[in-house]
């Protein structure tokens, strides 16, 4: 063998010009299968990681304002798009009629007989440390978001929370989040500037002139940029998000992005206002039922929406900023109807919306805060390219229960995996959404809220029964419809089956456990 000093004393000779190209040749070759092998290895790697999941929970967004669900005044291009590439549904319902409740659907995968929250019920009552806030999860709860991260999963929330205040047993961070960034309680989300976020247990000073969405009515003159403050709170939750995004982009990740939109008080920034036409407002609103008037509500409403969509436009450009789009599960849905009819302004509902002027429920009866469709049929959108076909409209119904066990099926989450997961209310929507077939059972869907004067709902095949004034001296009647013939509920059938009302409220009897903190007696 030569050693190094007899290496350093051989003549060097010049290769010729074969030689070289040859050497180039097998140089080029080798450094062609090492790049093969690298991109290989990080396919394989990419493709053995668990996609990632983003869910966008819009604030009170009718049924129908949405451009793909048939809206013509409000603008969604985004939305519209996000459409086109997945899976539209067209019976997809939220977990109660209003926000807390929903949310503890959403994250538990209980439906509101056997759910810890039936109603937006504040901390302070049984909880007087708490000054602000709403009731909190228990510890007992197990919520989705803590099932994804001891899975593996970074898990992100940004947004409205409504589900116990900072330091209860419902703190986002307790409750399975790694990173919460906005707002924790939804009466302080009624200020899109408000004083402080919080950024997990920190508050986070944000505007030194902070702008509450509760104010009494105003006689005098209104001016929109009277009631703008120094930073806008959506647009600081997407930058949080996006950056979510870029720090977690090589793992798996789970990201919540609760949006307050188009949930009033309505004080969008004023540029966006002259996108929509001035012959819209033909009358000011004054701001009756206790929240922010405006001179110009329907534009407002509209640059509202608009500012939602351009929320989901930015997530998705950061997936495809980030060479994330094809390992990402993106669901797009609302926690309710839209914004319910108020009592001391005939022309407006609540915060000055118009829904009637938007055709926001499509002609479905009823708003938030109602079991009737319009205040629970919802928009709902999924995307996951190459495993959701594209440009499909599902009529499959569906609704916040379901969503855990979905989404544990798209992470490969078992009992195996995750002997702490909970049982569930509803069923995986995965075979739906991949188009591999129809859902082969379909539990009923039940709502038991004990708000806006006592409700009862449930659905079971394409018949629902309800019955409303449950907390009052004088409950209404049993009232049933075919949402088949009859998705408007406008024919009561109760007379006509009175044995199907006989078993809706048999199910609703097995299916609602006792609830101290929401009573409801049916």
């Amino acid at each position: 063998m030569l050693g190094l000093s007899n290496l350093r004393n051989r003549p060097i000779r010049p290769l010729g010009s074969l030689a070289l190209r040859s050497l180039a040749l097998r140089s080029l070759l080798f450094a062609t299968v090492c790049l093969a092998s690298l991109c290989l290895a990080s396919n394989a790697q990419a493709e053995s990681l668990p996609p990632n999941i983003v869910f966008i929970l819009a604030d009170d967004l009718g049924w129908g304002e949405l451009g793909c669900y048939g809206q013509t005044k409000l603008q969604t291009p985004n939305l519209d798009r996000l459409a086109a590439a997945g899976m539209r549904f067209t019976q997809h319902y939220s977990g109660a009629p209003v926000c807390a409740p929903s949310r503890c659907v959403l994250m538990t995968g209980k439906h509101l007989g056997h759910a810890e929250i039936r109603g937006n019920k504040q901390a302070k009552l049984s909880f007087p440390e708490f000054t602000q806030g709403q009731h909190p999860l228990s510890d007992d709860a197990i919520t989705l978001a803590q099932i994804l991260r001891s899975c593996g999963y970074a898990t992100g929330a940004f947004g409205k929370w409504g589900l116990g205040p900072v330091g209860s047993t419902g703190d986002p961070n307790r409750k399975g989040f790694d990173r919460f960034f906005g707002y924790n309680c939804q009466a302080v989300a009624h200020s899109y500037y408000p004083e402080f976020l919080w950024d997990n247990a920190t508050p986070i000073r944000f505007n030194d002139k902070p702008t509450s969405g509760n104010r009494k009515p105003n006689d005098g003159p209104l001016n929109a940029a009277d009631w703008v403050g120094q930073n806008y709170a959506p647009y600081k939750m997407i930058e949080q998000a996006e950056a979510f995004i870029e720090t977690n982009a090589k793992r798996p990740f789970f990201l919540y992005l609760p949006c307050i939109e188009p949930h009033v008080a309505m004080h969008p920034p004023v540029e966006t206002l002259d996108r929509f036409p001035k012959d819209w407002d033909t009358q000011e609103y004054r701001g009756a039922n206790g929240y922010l008037p405006h001179p110009r509500p329907r534009a407002a409403y509209a640059a509202m929406i608009y500012d939602l969509d351009r929320h989901v436009g930015r997530i998705l450009d950061a997936l495809d900023k980030h060479g994330l789009t094809d390992q990402t599960l993106v669901v797009f849905a609302s926690d309710n109807g839209t914004t319910h009819a108020g009592n001391n302004d005939p022309n407006f509902h609540v915060g000055g919306a118009d829904p009637k002027f938007f055709s926001s429920t499509a002609d479905l009866r009823g708003y938030k805060g109602s079991v009737y469709e319009g205040g629970i049929r919802i928009p709902m959108i999924a995307r996951f390219p190459g495993v959701i076909p594209a440009g499909i409209v599902d009529s499959t119904p569906s609704y916040f229960a379901d969503w855990f066990p979905t989404l544990c099926d798209v992470a490969k989450i078992s009992r195996k995996n995750a002997p702490n997961l909970p049982d569930f209310d509803g069923v995986s929507l995965w075979p739906v959404l991949r188009a591999a077939g129809g859902l082969e059972t379909r539990p009923p869907m039940v709502w038991v809220f004990p708000e806006y004067s006592g409700q009862v709902a449930v659905r079971f095949g394409d018949y629902k029964l309800l019955r409303r004034g449950l907390a009052t001296k004088k409950p209404s009647d049993w009232e049933l419809y075919d949402l088949s013939n009859d998705p408007g509920e406008s024919m009561n059938l109760a007379n006509v089956h009175p044995e199907l009302v006989d078993q809706g409220q048999k199910i609703l009897r097995e299916q609602t456990d006792t609830n101290p903190m929401f009573p409801v007696d049916f």
